[in-house]
C-alpha cells in the first residue's frame, strides 16, 4: 500500500483501541467500587477522551489575576487570586460520602462535555474542576450536599451549549476573590476539614471569608491516586 494504511492496520489500530477503552473502564470501575460508585458502561469514551486529554497543553485553566502570594522560609501557605464573572456547568449531589458524591457527579458533568450536548461537540476539559462544600458554623462537620462544577471554555461562555440532562444547572458566578492553598492526595470529608483548618489558621483575617462554605479545586481526574488539589477559602462580597 503506498499509504501504508490497509485493512489490516486499520482493523489493528481500532482493535487497539477498543482495548484501550475497556482497559480504562474496568480500572475506573475498580476505582468506583472503592467509593460505592458504579462505572456505567457509556462512561467509556468519555473516559477515553478525558484520558487523552490528560496532557497538560489540552487543558486549559480557568483564568484568574494572582494578587499576592504568602510565603513562609520559601514555602508557599497561600494565594490570594480574583477570579472574574464566569459560567459555570453545575450539579448538586448529595451521596453518603463526599468521594460517592463528586465521582458521581464527575461522570454527569463528563457526559456534558463528551457531546451529550446541544451542540454535539466535545466541550474540551477545563481545569480545575471544583467542588463547593458547605460546613457547620463551627467548621467541625461537612453537610452532605455538594455542587460539582465544570468551567466553560472561553468560547462557549457567551452561549453555553445546554445540557441533555436536566441535573445539570448552567449559572454565572460573581467575580470572586479567593485563598487557595494546595494540597495532595484523596479528599474526603477528614482530609478536607484537616485542610480547612490549616488555613483558617494561616490566614491573618479568616473572617473576611465566607465561614461555611469552601471550594476544593481538583486538577487531577477522580480515578487518579496523588491527586492535585487546592482549598479555597472565599471571600465575603
Amino acid at each position: 500500500h503506498g499509504n501504508g494504511s490497509g485493512p489490516e492496520e486499520e482493523e489493528e489500530a481500532e482493535r487497539m483501541e477498543d482495548e484501550e477503552q475497556e482497559r480504562l473502564l474496568s480500572y475506573w470501575q475498580s476505582v468506583g467500587r472503592g467509593h460505592q460508585v458504579d462505572v456505567p458502561r457509556d462512561m467509556a469514551e468519555p473516559i477515553q477522551q478525558l484520558t487523552r486529554s490528560n496532557n497538560p497543553q489540552d487543558r486549559r485553566t480557568v483564568p484568574f489575576t494572582l494578587i499576592q502570594r504568602k510565603e513562609n522560609l520559601g514555602d508557599l501557605l497561600y494565594e490570594k487570586r480574583q477570579y472574574g464573572k464566569a459560567k459555570w456547568a453545575c450539579i448538586k449531589m448529595k451521596e453518603k460520602q463526599y468521594e460517592q458524591s463528586i465521582c458521581l457527579g464527575f461522570m454527569k458533568l463528563m457526559r456534558y462535555i463528551c457531546e451529550q450536548n446541544s451542540s454535539g461537540l466535545y466541550l474540551g476539559i477545563t481545569i480545575p474542576i471544583v467542588t463547593i462544600v458547605h460546613t457547620n458554623e463551627s467548621q467541625s462537620e461537612m453537610t452532605r450536599s455538594v455542587t460539582v462544577a465544570y468551567y466553560l471554555p472561553e468560547v462557549l461562555q457567551d452561549e453555553p451549549p445546554q445540557p441533555f440532562d436536566s441535573d445539570i444547572i448552567i449559572e454565572e458566578w460573581p467575580s470572586t476573590i479567593v485563598y487557595s492553598r494546595s494540597f495532595r492526595g484523596i479528599t474526603n470529608e477528614d482530609s478536607i476539614m484537616r485542610e480547612i483548618n490549616i488555613l483558617a489558621e494561616i490566614l491573618e483575617s479568616p473572617e473576611l471569608c465566607l465561614q461555611d462554605t469552601f471550594i476544593i479545586a481538583g486538577y487531577t481526574n477522580p480515578a487518579a491516586a496523588n491527586r492535585h488539589n487546592e482549598i479555597w477559602f472565599l471571600e465575603r462580597p
